[in-house]
């Protein structure tokens, strides 16, 4: 049974791994490196599967960016300098992303799974070192306040030169590949953003949302040929079920469970894409 091209097994598998997606983008944050494998492993061409694969999860960054809807408030005029930044940095990504040949994306993102695996596989001692970093800060703010006679101050998000550089890179990246952009922005954010890490995390979510955003208008207007709206429709369905799970998933399942399984479907894509460059 065939629906639209895709039989009936295709769309299955593709919806399973698009409601896990969609849990993950919530819970750690590198779905796409879930979704974009399956696509791959299927025989869709590299590029498609990107472009598919980042308009189908606009869904599921939706769903997510909503449920951070109380700590954006408290951000508010974080995201008004930041958000025009992402949007730059998504336009630059997606328009490397369509103009340059299609083989140098197949050269290039090997290297970039290679990236974000590594942002994957070692997000647990990052956030412990942004942790760490935030105390100490904040314990330096502490003192200076005491010694002035002044009250402490509250932890409040600033935002610098170099975030600014560091954001737009990341719209960059994700706009040209869309996997663990999420991450990479929770680790830079964590970082260069002095506001709690829940706070980080709903900046992460709306940002993602505009790179995504971006991108995908770039896309219908430039490469509306390279698009497979029956994965998209699929990717969408399953993403925004997974979002609405996410916090349910990321309660019950420990995040090493979550991880292995990224980084194990992240190799998979690795090698399918290393051996069709090869041209095994």
């Amino acid at each position: 049974m065939d629906i639209f091209g895709l039989g009936l097994d295709q769309v299955l598998i593709i919806a399973l791994a698009a409601v896990w997606a969609g849990a993950i983008n919530t819970v750690v944050g590198s779905g796409t490196l879930v979704t974009f494998p399956v696509l791959v492993a299927m025989g869709f061409p590299p590029v498609t599967a990107t472009i598919s694969n980042a308009m189908g999860l606009i869904a599921g960054n939706i769903t997510g960016t909503w449920g951070y809807r109380r700590e954006i408030a408290q951000v508010g005029g974080t995201l008004l300098r930041l958000v025009p930044v992402s949007l730059l940095g998504g336009v630059v990504g997606a328009l490397l992303l369509l103009t340059l040949p299609e083989e140098v994306f197949e050269t290039v993102a090997p290297a970039l799974i290679v990236v974000a695996l590594f942002f994957v596989i070692f997000q647990p001692r990052l956030q412990r070192w942004v942790r760490a970093r935030k105390a100490a800060e904040q314990e330096r703010r502490t003192e200076i306040a005491v010694q002035n006679g002044e009250a402490p101050p509250p932890e409040r998000p600033e935002v610098g030169p170099l975030l600014i550089a560091l954001v737009f890179f990341a719209g960059v990246y994700g706009g040209y590949f869309v996997a663990a952009q999420g991450v990479l922005l929770v680790g830079i954010l964590g970082v260069f953003l002095a506001a709690t890490l829940q706070q980080a995390n709903a900046v992460k979510n709306a940002l993602v949302l505009t790179v995504n955003l971006t991108a995908a208008v770039s896309y219908l207007f430039l490469a509306i040929d390279r698009i497979e709206w029956i994965v998209v429709a699929i990717i969408a369905v399953g993403s925004t079920i997974g979002g609405f799970a996410g916090a349910w998933v990321g309660r019950r399942m420990k995040p090493l469970v979550l991880r292995l399984v990224i980084v194990t479907l992240g190799v998979v894509a690795l090698v399918v894409m290393i051996r069709n460059l090869l041209g095994a």
